[in-house]
């Protein structure tokens, strides 16, 4: 517990209004230490020192648990523990401090677990009992990582996961961190970081946070050991990663949780997401700002911390985790409690007999807290009665006390998190006025700073101060001087006029007391004359000067510093009242020197440097910055004015052109430096006006040439005293937010342009143009006030006016202003439409009344849409159109309106608040126009000299369709185009005799009675049959590769749709044939611009687009292309800011799975003499095979096998590629007897050099007597596209083929 102060307040108020204002005004008085003072002073006991109420202890020391107290006679000590008496004397090993309650146990020898429980302090004498808080002794524990095996954990890279850490919990709990056998801590980041409870959190793990040493380790500060779990292995495998996701959380789990947290405690709210790519975490709080200066983020986002919790925390946080795939939330509705806190603890109360007085015990807290009151350490239930003490709640009224009232009141506030506890005694004392300032003190303090006066005094009743100056009249509490409680009288800026004798009145009602004191004003000590920088030669003399002006009643002394140290014990230094002399200079004088004046009240200095040179050459002219202005003084004070002097700094061989003056006003901006005035560089002086109520400081700043020096010290401050307004607000304004009000606005005035206190605004209005009063009201701290109950948008004049405790200001100017607008109440008529044709119509209406505005007409609303189209049935209403024609308008064109339909239109008048009520509605047809573009145009069903040319109605007809007409030629043919009419339900024709390798070109537009629309374009080649039997190309797609290769064939594919040039670069039909390894592309381009690109990526890919320049091209070779995949092609045009104007149909370009290797090894020169020798090798085993059989001899097996014993023609191992040994393992033929698969064949693997490609370990198979047949078999043609095998019978012819 701190020290209360002994602390009171009395009055002289009579009868029942006593009563009523004691109970309010009875405060605290500091009781004086001096004993002097003290001697024969009864006081109760006051606890002044004491351990916390949790104490944990450390038991390898001994237990020290406080309690200090004070009072007259000094108090005995006693202690309860777990609520009994505690003997210590009874007790070896407890020692009571002497003069103390102090208790020191010694648990050297003993368990410190036989010393904890719950202590209290209870310190009496003959006047009360204070007693402690209930102090709780507990020890230190730090307890060991309970046994367990930790196995491996294995996971796939991308998985989130979680290393828990469950630490044992001790007392105090421990500080939690992960390292590695090394003792080097982990890294963390925003995708690994450890929670408060210690886990270790991974977004998603990687390849290298494999490691075998996670371990987490718990240090208890208390007794400062450190704990270790047992390592983690954590293995991370990369054979099925994890694929991206948005986030999720790991924690908190849920959509939503709830966190309890007690008021002035730090909040920490964490959240933990997974998700690849990693999350990113932010908070905000639902419904409101986090609090800006109290909040921080820490754990790379993860955690929200809020420190001095209050009520206006609760409420619902959002953590919000977002990548690139999505994002996730979770809210945390933060509950907030508290355990009681004081708003006001009760007071020491200093009463003389029969005042009354009051106890009041104010606290807060969530729930709210129970307030019990004890008398000297004892329930005031179980005290006696005193019927002059009355208890109401927190309360306690004693009234009409006596000195046996003195007593120590105990306030117990409790809740479900917590207890306070106060002690404030009640001192009932009859004690006369005491000065305690020494008589006759005599003060002095330098002109233009701030004087103190003591008159510090004790006595009960409180004691009332009175000042006087020179035995005048009392001095009152005002600008100039100000009254402290304790009697202390502030002079703010003190000038020689405040010099003389001072006199304190202390008065009760037990008599008074009188001292005197004097105030000496002294004139400041300023160095007028400033020593200067001086380059002198070796040998010469050096003279500093240094003249000061200080007050003649102060001693002063000089002093020369050198560096700031003392100048050399030199004879060559001669030092005189203002000057210091250097004679015959050497290298080691040079430095900085310092002149001091000191007088007892203050002091000046000021420094220049000495440089020492071997010659005497021509210095360099340097040009700096001035020296900033000293020496500020303020005289000729009055009113609203006061002069400024000041001391130009150095010019730095610049000369000064002006000065800039600089004002703060430290009572409305404190810190704020505004620009004044400027003078000429010649002048030290300036008179300044000055406003009222403010609190001047003057600073001063030097401009040259070179730039504007640094500011002056400030000035001592200046108060100007409170005047009533010299100006009213600006901006004034009167605006109606509703019908029935108008809000009077203005510009709030400024601390200093209020020039005093109570600065109010008088608001005064009328309805402009009639004969009722005006109507004022007062107002403060506001910029403006809603008039309520006015009739719709009439006139009205304004008024704002300041005023202050001091008076009004000027008669303000009157504002004309304007009540609030309603929505328009009538609706235009006579609306009349004027179809002019198939997309445009005319509006007519009559305005409406200025009556019926009810506001500012800002004009009218035409709102039209289409109701149905007059051709199909099936069309529905659509959304509202609006225009708008501002004024008085009365007439107005509906453009873009769609042909041969039926819309409705209404009109309606707005003004600032609104839209009026809607005329009827009109309805009218627009007629017949020209249809749009066919849907869609194709070529099906070719053949040597006929094809199927189809399409699809416009997706507007804009009227009856009577028709289509179709046209076609050849391309770069000079035949004549050909035109065929066709009837409006047809939707396809048949074109025959056509010459087959003519590229021909159709055009096709619908008609209706209006005209003919848009014509929409394709193109198709009649090939011969090999292209016939190639897939049909349809618009937007490209044709399917061929399961084998084939020879390059052109194939071709047209935009489908509408091709009426559009305004930029046009594409024709783009052509591609296929190579081995890259394709080319051509294509017809009729468009100006030069940024032709190829765009290529593959089918299904995530990736970009990728794209090479053409460079003008018609033609272009896409290369790098891989076999068996299948691709997106595209050309595109950009204009001159690189941006995409047009592109063509993606093509699908589906390139063959050809083994390229076997291609470039089959050309090599090497590949084919080596070929040739095997095939030989083969040729020369043949014959010898036939010369054994035609003589009857078989052929062994065994013979066989060893002639595969060729390192050439070994098979190669499936595993690594690599040549081996023949094998005849179970896993690679059947058994005597088995049957081969029903096809004849075996399945190949990928490998491009098997063993079947060269002949060998193909179908091998056994006859039922055991020998081997199917010797030779030829290479096996491989399908590109479905990748299936056939065999051949074996044959020599065959398997030397399978080698060339």
């Amino acid at each position: 517990m701190s020290t209360m102060n002994w602390k009171r307040k009395s009055t002289l108020c009579e009868g029942a209004v006593m009563v009523l204002l004691l109970g309010h005004m009875t405060f605290a008085l500091e009781v004086p230490l001096d004993s002097k003072v003290l001697e024969g002073l009864p006081q109760p006991p006051t606890i002044t020192h004491q351990s916390p109420k949790d104490y944990i202890i450390d038991p390898r020391e001994n237990i020290v648990i406080h309690c200090e107290a004070k009072g007259n006679p000094h108090p005995s000590f006693s202690w309860t523990r777990n609520g009994t008496h505690f003997d210590v004397e009874k007790d070896p090993k407890v020692i009571t401090r002497s003069n103390s309650g102090t208790l020191v146990i010694d648990i050297s020898e003993e368990k410190a677990e036989a010393y904890e429980g719950v202590y209290q302090c209870m310190a009496r004498n003959e006047h009360g009992t204070a007693v402690s808080n209930n102090i709780v002794i507990r020890q230190s524990k730090s307890p060991l990582w309970s046994k367990e095996r930790n196995e491996p954990i294995t996971v796939q890279v991308g998985v989130s996961l979680i290393l828990h850490c469950r630490p044992p919990a001790g007392l105090p709990p421990p500080i939690i961190f992960w390292m590695d056998n090394n003792f080097q801590r982990l890294p963390q980041n925003s995708r690994v970081s450890q929670a408060l409870n210690g886990d270790l959190y991974f977004s998603n793990v990687l390849a290298e946070d494999t490691r075998n040493d996670y371990i987490c380790y718990a240090r208890f500060p208390h007794t400062q050991t450190i704990q270790q779990k047992q390592p983690i292995t954590v293995n991370v495998l990369n054979d099925r990663p994890a694929g991206e996701r948005k986030p999720s959380f790991m924690y908190p789990s849920g959509a939503s949780s709830t966190v309890s947290v007690l008021r002035g405690e730090t909040l920490e709210l964490e959240c933990f997401a997974d998700g690849l790519p990693t999350p990113e975490i932010s908070w905000t709080k639902v419904n409101g700002d986090l609090p800006s200066d109290r909040f921080s983020f820490h754990n790379f986002q993860k955690m929200l911390k809020i420190a001095e919790v209050m009520e206006a925390d609760g409420g619902d946080y959002r953590c919000l985790a977002r990548n690139r795939l999505g994002s996730a939330q979770h809210i945390v509705t933060v509950v907030v409690k508290a355990a009681p806190f004081w708003i006001s603890a009760p007071r020491n109360l200093i009463l003389a007999p029969k005042e009354m007085g009051m106890l009041i015990c104010h606290v807060g807290g969530n729930p709210k807290p129970t307030i019990t009151w004890l008398v000297n350490g004892v329930p005031i239930e179980n005290s006696p009665k005193d019927p002059r003490r009355k208890i109401e709640d927190n309360t306690i009224t004693l009234s009409d006390v006596q000195t046996s009232s003195s007593a120590v009141y105990q306030c117990n506030a409790s809740n479900e998190f917590g207890y306070l506890l106060a002690n404030a005694f009640v001192n009932v004392l009859a004690e006369p006025p005491r000065v305690l300032t020494p008589p006759n003190y005599v003060y002095q303090v330098i002109s233009n700073r701030q004087a103190m006066l003591d008159c510090a005094s004790f006595g009960s009743p409180l004691p009332k101060i009175t000042w006087f100056k020179d035995g005048q009249t009392a001095i009152v509490d005002g600008d100039s001087y100000i009254l402290h409680e304790n009697g202390t009288l502030q002079i703010n800026v003190a000038q020689p006029l405040n010099s003389g004798k001072y006199t304190c009145v202390a008065t009760n009602s037990q008599g008074n007391r009188e001292n005197h004191v004097y105030l000496e004003v002294k004139e400041p000590t300023r160095i007028l004359k400033q020593p200067e920088y001086k380059e002198v030669q070796r040998g010469s003399k050096a003279v500093f000067e240094c003249k000061v002006k200080h007050d003649l009643t102060l001693i002063p002394t000089m002093t020369w510093l050198k560096d700031n140290g003392e100048l050399p014990d030199d004879e060559r230094f001669v030092v005189d009242s203002d000057s210091l002399t250097i004679n015959d200079v050497t290298q080691e004088d040079e430095g900085t020197y310092t002149c001091i004046m000191n007088t007892t009240l203050d002091q000046d200095s000021a420094s220049a440097m000495l440089t020492v040179v071997e010659a005497t050459p021509t210095p360099p002219i340097i040009y700096e910055r001035p020296d900033p202005p000293r020496d500020l003084e303020l005289t000729d004070q009055r009113e609203r004015s006061v002069q400024l002097t000041w001391t130009p700094g150095d010019e730095h061989n610049s000369p000064i052109q002006l000065f800039l003056i600089q004002y703060e006003d430290s009572l409305h901006e404190p810190d704020v430096w505004n620009n004044m005035t400027e003078v000429p560089g010649t002048s030290t002086t300036a008179h300044l006006d000055l406003s009222p109520y403010v609190y001047y400081s003057f600073r001063v700043l030097a401009r040259n040439d070179v730039g504007l020096s640094e500011p002056s010290i400030p000035s001592s401050q200046y108060r100007t005293n409170p005047a009533s307004p010299d100006k009213n607000p600006s901006d004034v304004e009167g605006t109606g937010t509703e019908p029935d009000n108008m809000v009077i606005s203005w510009n709030e005035m400024t601390g200093l342009q209020s020039n005093g206190p109570g600065l109010q605004y008088k608001v005064s209005w009328k309805q402009k143009d009639t004969d009722e009063d005006w109507t004022s009201i007062i107002v403060a701290n506001v910029s403006e006030y809603v008039v309520t109950g006015t009739p719709t948008f009439v006139p009205y004049e304004v008024m704002v006016q300041a005023i202050n405790d001091y008076g009004s200001g000027p008669k303000p100017e009157v504002v004309l202003g304007y009540s609030g607008e309603d929505r328009p109440t009538m609706a235009p008529e006579s609306v009349k439409v004027l179809v002019q044709n198939s997309t445009l119509a005319e509006v007519h209406w009559e305005p409406i009344p200025p009556s019926t505005v009810k506001g500012k007409m800002l004009g009218y609303k035409v709102y039209y849409w289409k109701e149905k189209s007059l051709q199909k049935e099936e069309s529905k209403p659509e959304e509202p159109q609006k225009l708008i024609f501002s004024g008085n308008e009365t007439e107005g064109h509906l453009p873009d309106l769609h042909p041969y339909s039926q819309y409705s239109i209404n009109v309606r008048a707005f003004n600032g608040k609104g839209d009026g009520p809607p005329s009827t509605d009109q309805k009218f047809e627009t007629p017949e126009g020209v249809p749009g573009p066919p849907t869609f145009l194709r070529i099906t069903n070719p053949n040597l000299e006929s094809f199927t040319v189809e399409w699809g109605p416009p997706m507007d007809d804009n009227g009856r369709l009577t028709g289509y007409i179709l046209k076609y030629q050849p391309i770069n043919s000079t035949e004549e185009l050909k035109e065929m009419t066709l009837l409006a339900n047809e939707t396809s024709v048949v074109l025959e005799n056509l010459k087959y390798s003519t590229r021909y070109k159709f055009y096709l537009n619908a008609m209706t009675i209006k005209g003919s629309g848009p014509i929409v374009t394709t193109a198709i080649t009649i090939m011969d049959e090999a292209l016939i039997r190639q897939p049909a190309v349809e618009a937007g797609k490209g044709t399917e590769s061929p399961s084998h290769p084939i020879s390059p064939v052109t194939q071709s594919v047209q935009p489908p749709f509408y091709k009426a040039r559009p305004v930029g670069p046009v594409f024709g039909s783009v052509n591609f044939s296929l190579e081995e390894d890259h394709a080319i592309l051509n294509w017809e381009y009729t468009g100006d611009e030069n940024n032709v690109y190829v765009e290529y990526m593959l089918e299904n890919s995530k990736e970009g687009w990728k794209r090479e320049a053409v460079n003008g091209s018609r033609t272009y070779q896409l290369k790098s292309l891989k076999a068996g995949m299948t691709y997106k092609v595209r050309v595109v045009a950009d204009d001159h800011t690189d941006a995409t104007v047009q592109r063509t149909e993606e093509l699908l370009i589906a390139v063959p799975a050809m083994t390229s290797r076997q291609v470039d090894i089959a050309t090599q020169g090497w590949f084919i003499g080596l070929m040739c020798a095997i095939a030989l090798l083969i040729l020369v085993l043949l014959i010898v095979c036939f010369i054994k059989r035609n003589k009857g001899g078989k052929y062994p097996v065994k013979e066989k096998e060893e002639a595969h014993q060729d390192p050439e023609i070994q098979p190669m191992k499936e595993d690594d590629g690599t040549f081996g040994e023949y094998s005849d393992t179970e896993d690679h033929k059947p058994l005597k007897g088995s049957r081969t698969p029903s096809n004849g064949t075996v399945k190949k693997d990928d490998s491009d050099d098997s063993l079947v490609d060269y002949g060998e370990g193909g179908d091998g198979q056994f006859n039922e007597d055991g020998s081997f047949i199917g010797q030779y078999s030829g290479k096996k043609e491989k399908d590109t596209a479905e990748g299936n095998e056939s065999s051949e019978a074996p044959s020599p012819v065959n398997a030397m083929n399978s080698f060339v």
